[in-house]
């Protein structure tokens, strides 16, 4: 883990050197950095992946909200991007940025359940 963050802030610093191609706004840079640094920290650092299991409900409406949300997610930066006219780099910065938040999120927990032992 000690070289986890090393790499993992090469990892943050590599894709906001991208963003600022796209949108040269510190500020969005900045973020976008922290956000993948920390999302490859998790990744690095524990025994975790994106492809990793999916959490499993057993009762259907519980599916059917998990469904939702994942179709929400999968969606929004599409329709964000549609609307706010997607020709602009800062609209694909911003889709770059919001996975970002999405695998920072989901390794950040399964990262959570390893050390907890609960996984």
């Amino acid at each position: 883990m000690k070289r986890a963050l090393p790499l993992a802030v090469g990892v943050g610093l590599s894709v906001a050197f991208g963003v600022h191609q796209l949108a040269p706004v510190r500020p969005t840079t900045f973020g976008t950095a922290a956000v993948y640094a920390g999302a490859a920290y998790f990744y690095l650092g524990f025994d975790v992946s994106l492809l990793g299991e999916a959490p499993r409900f057993s009762d259907p409406v519980d599916r059917v909200g998990y469904g939702l949300g994942l179709f929400g997610l999968s969606v929004t930066p599409i329709l964000f991007a549609h609307y706010a006219g997607g020709d602009d780099g800062a609209v694909l910065g911003f889709v770059i940025a919001f996975f970002g938040a999405v695998a920072f999120l989901t390794l950040s927990e399964q990262a959570r359940r390893v050390s907890d032992g609960t996984e």
